[in-house]
């Protein structure tokens, strides 16, 4: 397959300047149709690289595309994943700012944070437990630099996986103490319910994304390293969200995080 350079190098700049200026831009799935997924990725690449020259520094990774519905909504049989940035991680009690993801959702994750290097092998999954130091309640403020969220694998990929913004619960648990496939996640707005979801949602088990997640980065020769944050994906729908809203997200046997975006 060959790679156009040129190409890549203008969508990753079309995506950045839709992130600087606001301006949400049309799909890429076009441009990129010849290229596949590895063109995709080239151009979230391209991205990463001109964003650690100009200071950012990764925290870790997230996954994408973990429910088999969304995943047979775009045609596709395995997960994605896109670069956690420092400076996309809310601090407690930090609001939202208006404008500060462009077309934002929530939803509700487990993020794993890392302890130990994982090899650049065919990582197991009782090295990836080995090395997790604990897990936290989690959520992400997706968002799209596609106008109105008209995206299909493509374009979601190039997106760095329609990345946003991320929160961590503030008390870590050690796995032996939570059932992460049958805890249950319930998402609320002032008292109403708007996501309900549960472990097994994603991937059957939250650490069946890790672990898909680990040998990808293995295969590509990236492995995840120690300090790493992994949001592991969604355990159910992401929903709307506007300034001014107050969104409390409860995982059992985790905790809870309060997500708060400032009024216009």
């Amino acid at each position: 397959m060959t790679m156009d350079t040129a190409v890549l190098q203008r969508l990753a700049t079309s995506l950045r300047h839709a992130a600087l200026d606001g301006q949400p831009i049309l799909p890429l799935r076009g441009e990129l149709a010849a290229m596949g997924v590895a063109g995709a990725y080239a151009v979230q690449d391209i991205n990463t690289q001109h964003y650690l020259e100009t200071g950012r520094r990764l925290t870790g990774r997230k996954i994408g595309l973990t429910s088999k519905s969304v995943q047979q909504q775009l045609g596709v049989d395995s997960p994605d994943f896109g670069m956690l940035f420092a400076d996309m991680e809310l601090a407690p009690d930090e609001e939202v700012a208006p404008g500060r993801v462009l077309q934002p959702k929530i939803e509700a994750e487990v993020a794993v944070v890392l302890e130990r290097d994982l090899g650049d092998g065919q990582v197991t999954l009782s090295q990836l437990i080995s090395a997790i130091a604990y897990v936290l309640p989690a959520v992400e403020i997706v968002g799209s630099r596609i106008k109105d969220w008209d995206i299909r694998l493509l374009d979601t990929v190039a997106d760095n996986a329609s990345s946003g913004l991320y929160a961590l619960g503030t008390r870590p648990r050690k796995l032996s103490e939570v059932d992460l496939r049958t805890c249950g996640m319930l998402m609320e707005r002032k008292g109403e319910v708007v996501s309900l979801g549960v472990g097994a949602a994603c991937l059957g088990h939250p650490l069946n994304a890790a672990l898909w997640l680990a040998r990808k980065m293995a295969e590509v020769c990236r492995p995840l390293q120690a300090g790493d944050v992994i949001m592991t994906g969604a355990l159910g729908p992401m929903a709307t969200v506007a300034p001014g809203d107050v969104i409390d997200t409860t995982i059992a046997g985790l905790g809870i995080v309060r997500t708060a975006f400032a009024a216009n």
